[in-house]
């Protein structure tokens, strides 16, 4: 069996720097787009109140061909933007964000020496 060994990576949230600085615990700004959250959550809500009201309708349509064939995907796309924008803005307004990647430490391999074949007779 090969005795090698995975070099360990800090976890993201253990890397803290002594100054204090690019980590969690900076803030970003100060300003929430708080204003946006309640626009894209209530356009989200807007979007699936009418998709589950009118489904039949809408399916009647998109199932009509030629270029309603379409307009399944570009629901999903237009739902996928409206939620993904209301989340996103949802995250930070709760102040909460992604580690930016600079913040990241790692522990770096050491070159192993070259091992010798060895032949087993």
């Amino acid at each position: 069996m090969d005795d090698r060994r995975i070099p360990l990576t800090t976890h993201p949230l253990q890397a803290v720097n002594n100054n204090m600085e690019n980590t969690m615990a900076t803030p970003q700004s100060d300003k929430k787009p708080i204003g946006r959250t309640i626009l894209f959550g209530a356009l989200t809500a807007a979007f699936y109140t009418g998709f589950f009201t009118y489904g039949d309708n809408i399916a009647a349509h998109f199932a009509q061909g030629s270029f309603w064939a379409a307009g399944p995907i570009a629901t999903v796309f237009a739902v996928s933007y409206l939620h993904g924008e209301f989340a996103s803005n949802l995250w930070s307004v709760l102040g909460i964000s992604a580690i930016r990647k600079d913040a990241r430490k790692t522990v770096e391999a050491t070159k192993r020496p070259a091992q010798r074949p060895v032949l087993n007779a």
